[in-house]
């Protein structure tokens, strides 16, 4: 084990995180009412150039006059490489009330671009007042933003989460696809006759949940585009799920229950962790540091993967 621990992340539940365009205000109490974890306001991609000062007044009365409850209320504001994203930061922070939990960075390149953000932040909370602090996503999109995700996951002291961003990912690394997650169809392998279909985002995953697990941050599988096909989105949410990532996107009501199914451990699943513990107890008071449980070996790596279902578990209990 390296000197420098593994921080954990922030205590708060994130199995789905349900988007809705800040131009389309009627939706605002259903995304509170339903049974997303985080709420994503949308002020970049699905918000046109001419509703996007209409789009922003329109969040943050909602957020000062709309009921959230206990969900993590999130806006995404527009890219750094817009004339948009200053307005929305400063008339969030000036304009909308404490209520308020989280700023998404779209379009994250590099360290530096958490930086400006956290800098003018700063400022106007300063200049404001506010007691409690913005918290920071960012969304993985661009070649950039994977080959330099370590250092912007270790940008900013308000970062929480990093989600990947499947489509204009894509359109970056120049991929053939149109697919907004899942597997694509020509992206397949043939064994004994048999085609098989791997997962093409699987190893940006697995830089984002790296990153984040080194960091303390929360990894989070982005958006699937085909809301039609739940079972796609179960496979991919389950394949995210598998990698370590804590929970997924929802671009349509019908996806949230599946999200929060798939990254919500089981009832087994949290007997079995209960139970791997109790016997590394019953191990450690009898000096073994190591243990058979239904008949596989288990030791302190085990209680480390025991423990984060039982976490999960509590928070969802909570």
């Amino acid at each position: 084990m390296s000197f420098r621990q593994q921080p954990l992340p922030p205590a708060r539940l994130n199995r789905c995180q349900l988007f809705g365009p800040g131009s389309r205000p009627a939706l605002f109490a259903k995304m509170a009412a339903s049974a997303a974890d985080v709420i994503n306001l949308d002020l970049e991609d699905s918000v046109a150039p001419d509703d996007k000062d209409q789009a922003r007044a329109n969040i943050i009365t909602a957020i000062n006059e709309v009921d959230w409850g206990t969900k993590t209320l999130s806006v995404r504001i527009n890219g750094l490489d817009t004339p948009w994203w200053y307005r929305d930061v400063v008339d969030l922070l000036e304009q909308a009330g404490e209520r308020l939990d989280q700023i998404m960075i779209p379009k994250a390149g590099c360290a530096a671009d958490i930086y400006a953000v956290d800098a003018l932040v700063t400022a106007v909370e300063r200049a404001k007042g506010r007691t409690k602090p913005i918290a920071f996503e960012v969304i993985i999109e661009s070649a950039a933003g994977i080959c330099h995700v370590e250092e912007i996951a270790a940008a900013s002291p308000r970062l929480q989460a990093i989600s990947l961003g499947a489509a204009d990912f894509a359109a970056s690394m120049g991929m053939a696809t149109t697919g907004i997650g899942g597997t694509q169809e020509n992206y397949y392998m043939i064994r004994d006759g048999q085609k098989y279909w791997p997962d093409p985002w699987h190893w940006a995953q697995t830089a984002i949940v790296a990153a984040c697990r080194m960091h303390g941050l929360l990894p989070v599988d982005g958006p699937f585009g085909d809301f039609s096909d739940p079972e796609g989105f179960r496979a991919q949410a389950m394949r995210s799920a598998t990698l370590g990532m804590v929970g997924k996107w929802a671009i349509h009501p019908s996806q949230i229950a599946l999200a929060n199914e798939v990254f919500s451990p089981s009832e087994a699943a949290v007997t079995e962790a209960r139970e791997i513990l109790a016997a590394m107890e019953k191990a450690k008071a009898e000096g073994a540091g190591a243990t058979v449980y239904k008949g596989r070996l288990v030791d302190i790596a085990s209680i480390k993967q025991a423990e984060v279902t039982l976490r999960q578990s509590d928070l969802i209990g909570a």
